[in-house]
C-alpha cells in the first residue's frame, strides 16, 4: 500500500511540474495580483500558498518576488517571499528524498556527484554557499539537496537565512517598480536603493568565491608538498604551446586551460573538497582560473604565487621543453 501511494504522488508531483512548465507563459503578475486582492484580507497567506506551489512546480520565481515587493512592501513582501519560498524548497526536498530520487538524480546529472561530495563535506555551510551563489537553478537545487545526506533542520535553517541578501534586493526591486509606475515621491532615491541592493547580491559570488578558494601557496609549499606525496592536484592552466615550451612544466601537473576550465571541470569532481593548487607563468590565469573553481563549489583552492617563473628561478625539477 505504501508503494502504491509512494508512486501515485510521485506521478502527480511529475505531472504538476509539466503542466506548470507548460503554461508558465501565462502565469504574470497582473494575474497574481488579481488573484492576492480579490482575497481581502486573506491576501498574504494567498499570496504565499501561491509561491509554495510555485516553487514545488517551477513556476519562475521571479514573478513571484518582483509581485511580492509590489503588493506588499519591501518589509512584509520580503518576509512573505523568503517564507514562501523556503516552505516551497522545504517540500521540494522531503519530494526528493522519499519519491523522486530516481528523476531528480537523472536531470542534475554529473553535478549530482559534485553536490554530495559538498554537502558531506561542510553540511549547512555548502547549503549557505549555494544559496548566495547560484550554481543550480532554484527549484532544481532544491530537488537536489534532497538527495544529500544534510538534516532537514540545517537545510531549512540555513535556506531561510541565506536566502534572505537576494529576497531583499528582488523584494525592494519590485517595490521600487510599483512606485515609479505610480509616480510616488522620492522615487529617485528608491530606485538608487534598489540598484545599490542588486549590486550587493552581485558581489556575493565574487566575494564567496574569495572566501572560499583559500590563501596563495608559495613555490615553496608546492614543493614541499609534492615532495610529501600529498594528495593534491598540481593544475597547470597556461596554453599548451607555454605548458610544454621553454618554461617547461611541472611533471605532476594536470594541463587544462582557463579557457577550457569551464567545460572541463566534471573531470575535477574528485577534487571538490580536496587542495587544489593552481600554476601559470605569474598568477594572472590561476586567479581567474581560482574564481571559477570558487564560484562552481571547490573549496580548497589555492594560487602558487608567482608561478613558473618563481619555480625556475629556485631552480626547483620540471620537464623539460619537449
Amino acid at each position: 500500500m505504501n508503494k502504491i501511494i509512494r508512486i501515485s504522488a510521485l506521478l502527480l508531483l511529475v505531472a504538476g511540474i509539466v503542466v506548470a512548465i507548460t503554461y508558465r507563459d501565462q502565469f504574470d503578475a497582473a494575474a497574481l495580483e488579481t488573484w492576492v486582492k480579490n482575497s481581502g484580507s486573506a491576501g498574504p497567506i494567498v499570496f504565499m500558498l501561491i509561491y509554495i506551489v510555485g516553487t514545488v512546480f517551477f513556476l519562475p520565481g521571479s514573478v513571484l518576488t518582483l509581485a511580492g515587493g509590489a503588493l506588499f512592501g519591501p518589509v512584509f513582501g520580503t518576509f512573505y517571499n523568503l517564507t514562501g519560498a523556503t516552505i516551497g524548497a522545504m517540500i521540494s526536498f522531503i519530494a526528493a528524498r522519499y519519491l523522486a530520487h530516481d528523476w531528480v538524480e537523472k536531470k542534475t546529472g554529473g553535478r549530482m556527484k559534485q553536490l554530495k561530495q559538498g554537502v558531506e563535506g561542510e553540511g549547512w555551510r555548502f547549503v549557505a554557499f549555494v544559496r548566495l551563489v547560484p550554481l543550480f537553478p532554484f527549484n532544481l537545487l532544491n530537488y537536489a539537496l534532497g538527495l544529500t545526506k544534510i538534516k532537514f533542520s540545517h537545510y531549512s535553517i540555513a535556506t531561510y537565512i541565506f536566502m534572505l541578501p537576494g529576497a531583499i534586493a528582488y523584494t525592494y526591486l519590485g517595490y521600487a517598480s510599483r512606485e515609479a509606475i505610480a509616480g510616488s515621491e522620492g522615487l529617485v532615491q528608491k530606485i538608487m536603493l534598489a540598484l545599490a541592493l542588486l549590486a550587493i547580491v552581485g558581489f556575493l559570488p565574487s566575494l564567496i568565491s574569495r572566501l572560499r578558494r583559500g590563501p596563495v601557496m608559495s613555490v615553496e609549499t608546492l614543493k614541499q608538498k609534492i615532495d610529501n606525496h600529498d594528495d593534491m592536484l598540481l593544475l597547470d592552466v597556461r596554453p599548451e604551446k607555454d605548458f610544454t615550451g621553454e618554461q617547461g612544466h611541472i611533471s605532476q601537473a594536470r594541463n587544462i586551460t582557463v579557457e577550457d576550465l569551464s567545460s572541463r571541470l566534471g573531470e575535477l569532481a574528485d577534487y571538490t573538497e580536496k587542495t587544489i593548487a593552481i600554476i601559470c607563468r605569474t598568477d594572472k590565469r590561476s586567479t581567474k582560473a581560482a574564481q571559477i573553481l570558487g564560484r562552481n563549489g571547490f573549496s580548497d583552492v589555492h594560487i602558487v604565487k608567482g608561478g613558473m617563473m618563481l619555480w625556475n628561478e629556485n631552480n626547483y625539477p620540471k620537464q623539460q621543453a619537449e
